[in-house]
């Protein structure tokens, strides 16, 4: 169904031109690629821990407050995005790549159901993107973090802890930084850019 799933993670948001040429990149490549989103949970996630650290949340209550947030950045990508449109489950995906779509998933419905992750904060947006990898079929799963993300670090030190059981079998995970932008386009399968003059990000909205 899927060929590969990106994770955008929410830092990302904080740093406005990588969040627009990220976009960019994945609108451009799903012309040639099956392509699906899976939202981190940035600011929106933030909020839950603070009130996890202030009030002392049950494991579950943060837990499903942390999926929630996901779902909010997964309007916001796909609002901005070229051809992006927010799913729920397997079959919204289905349907939205069928129409040359790109499918943003708000995971807290099918999460819920299948409810197949610990509930604690060593595992975040990463193992979910992880899981639904595996459930969609995808060979890929590919990382964005925020810029200078992976100075001097290790792709086990830019994920979390859970995420080396989560990845399926068959699923080759690839940590890109917001400003590797060959390597972001050669994982969601574009060509290398020819050399040129630079060029202003024009805005993804459709």
């Amino acid at each position: 169904m899927v060929e590969v799933v990106v994770k955008i993670g929410g830092a990302l948001l904080a740093h406005g031109d990588h969040f627009d040429a990220v976009l960019e990149a994945i609108g451009t490549a799903r012309r040639e690629r099956r392509l699906l989103v899976v939202p981190g949970g940035g600011p929106f996630a933030d909020a839950v821990r603070d009130v996890d650290r202030r009030l002392r949340l049950s494991a579950a209550a943060a837990h499903w407050m942390a999926v929630l947030a996901m779902d909010q950045y997964a309007h916001l990508i796909a609002d901005r995005l070229a051809g992006g449109v927010v799913v729920v489950d397997r079959q919204a995906v289905e349907t939205a790549l069928e129409a040359r779509r790109v499918p943003v998933l708000a995971p807290f419905r099918w999460m819920r159901e299948a409810d197949p992750l610990p509930h604690d904060w060593g595992v975040t947006s990463d193992s979910i993107a992880a899981w639904i990898a595996g459930a969609t079929g995808a060979r890929q799963l590919v990382l964005v973090k925020p810029p200078g993300a992976r100075d001097g670090k290790t792709d086990a030190e830019l994920v979390d802890a859970h995420f080396g059981r989560a990845i399926p079998v068959g699923v080759t995970p690839v940590v890109v930084a917001a400003e590797q932008t060959e390597l972001l386009r050669r994982a969601v399968g574009l060509k290398p850019s020819l050399p040129g003059p630079a060029s202003a990000l024009r805005s993804t909205r459709t």
